[in-house]
C-alpha cells in the first residue's frame, strides 16, 4: 500500500488523505471497538507508532497484541512490521517542513512560555497549508442563504463560538450561539427546531465534549449543514460535518491550542465579508454605527463637531 499524493499540509491532515489515511478513516467508522482504538491512536500519533514495537503499541490502545497483528492484515498488510513502514513511508513526504519548524523551535534559547508562542506559530502554518479559499468561499455562500446560523462551542471552545457569533451577526439574518446563556440543556433547546434551512457551525478541540458531539449529529439528522471547526480528521466532528475546517492545536502542554481555530475563524469572517457587494457595504454600515462608541473615533468626531460649531459661530458674529 503507497501513499497517495499528499498536498503540503499539516501532518494530520496529510496522513488521513493519504491511502493508508483513508483506509485508517475507514476502520475508525465502521470497525469493532478495539480496532476503532488502534485506528484513532495511529491518526494521532503517527510519528510515535513508527517507533513502537508491537507490545508498546498494544499497551498504548490496550489491546493484545493478536489484535494489533489482525488489524494490520485486515488494512492488507503482512504483519504489524509491514504496517509500521508504511506508516513511516507515508509519512516522510510530509514532515520535512513541520519538522524544520520543531527543530527552529527547539534550538531558540527561550522560557516555555516563550516557546508556546512558537508551537502556535507551527500550528497556523500548518493551518495555512490545509485551508483552501473556494471552500471558506462555499461555507460563506451557505451561511448567506441561511434562515438561522447557529454557532456551538463548549468547555475552552465557548469563547472561539462567541467571537465567530459576533463576526457573523452584522452579515447573516439571524446568528444564535446555542450555548452563550447556559449549559447542554440550554443549548439542546435551542436547537430543537434546527431544520434543512439553517446552519450549525460546531467547534471542538481537544477535549471534545460529548455535548458538542451528539448535538452536532442532532442537527444533522434534523436536515442542518454543518460546518465543523476541528483539528483534525480523527476528530468525531469531521465525520459530522459538511464542510471541515482544520485548525491544528497540538500544544506541548495544553490539552490543545485555539491560536489557529481563531485564525480560521477570522478568516472565513473575512471571507464572508468580502463574499458579495451587499456584504462589503454591511461592513461599512456597521463600522459607522458603532464609530461613535470607540474611543478614538469619539474624540475625532467630537473634535470635528466642535470645529464645526465655532466656524458657524463665528460666521454669525461676522454677519451680525
Amino acid at each position: 500500500m503507497s501513499p497517495s499524493n499528499v498536498r503540503s499540509t499539516s501532518p494530520d491532515i496529510g496522513f488521513a488523505e493519504s491511502s493508508l489515511g483513508q483506509s485508517l478513516l475507514r476502520m475508525l467508522a465502521e470497525g469493532s471497538a478495539s480496532n476503532r482504538s488502534i485506528a484513532d491512536y495511529l491518526l494521532r500519533n503517527q510519528v510515535r507508532t513508527t517507533a513502537l514495537g508491537i507490545e508498546e503499541l498494544a499497551e498504548a490502545c490496550e489491546v493484545s497484541t493478536a489484535t494489533i497483528s489482525r488489524f494490520a492484515r485486515d488494512l492488507g498488510f503482512k504483519n504489524y512490521a509491514a504496517m509500521r513502514g508504511a506508516v513511516a513511508e507515508t509519512l516522510q513526504s510530509m514532515l520535512q517542513p513541520v519538522e524544520k519548524l520543531r527543530s527552529s523551535i527547539a534550538r531558540r534559547p527561550a522560557s516555555p512560555a516563550l516557546e508556546s508562542l512558537g508551537y502556535a506559530e507551527a500550528a497556523l502554518t500548518a493551518t495555512s497549508r490545509a485551508l483552501a479559499g473556494a471552500q471558506l468561499e462555499r461555507i460563506s455562500a451557505g451561511l448567506t442563504k441561511a434562515r438561522t446560523v447557529y454557532v456551538m462551542g463548549f468547555g475552552l471552545s465557548t469563547f472561539l463560538a462567541g467571537t465567530l457569533a459576533m463576526h457573523l451577526q452584522p452579515f447573516c439574518r439571524h446568528v444564535v450561539e446555542v450555548a452563550a446563556a447556559g449549559g447542554t440543556e440550554v443549548a439542546a433547546s435551542q436547537l430543537a427546531t434546527i431544520t434543512d434551512k439553517d446552519v450549525l457551525v460546531v467547534i471542538s478541540l481537544p477535549r471534545y465534549t460529548l455535548a458538542a458531539v451528539s448535538l452536532t449529529r442532532f442537527a444533522r439528522d434534523s436536515g442542518a449543514t454543518v460546518v465543523s471547526i476541528t483539528d483534525s480528521p480523527a476528530s468525531p466532528l469531521a465525520e459530522l460535518g459538511h464542510h471541515v475546517l482544520y485548525a491544528h492545536s497540538a500544544h506541548p502542554v495544553l490539552p490543545s491550542s485555539a491560536s489557529a481555530a481563531l485564525a480560521v475563524i477570522e478568516a472565513l469572517a473575512v471571507s464572508l465579508m468580502t463574499s458579495n457587494k451587499a456584504n462589503v457595504a454591511k461592513a461599512a454600515r456597521h463600522t459607522e454605527a458603532i464609530a461613535a462608541y470607540l474611543y478614538g473615533e469619539h474624540q475625532i468626531r467630537t473634535g470635528s463637531t466642535q470645529k464645526k460649531e465655532g466656524a458657524a459661530k463665528r460666521r454669525i458674529v461676522k454677519k451680525s
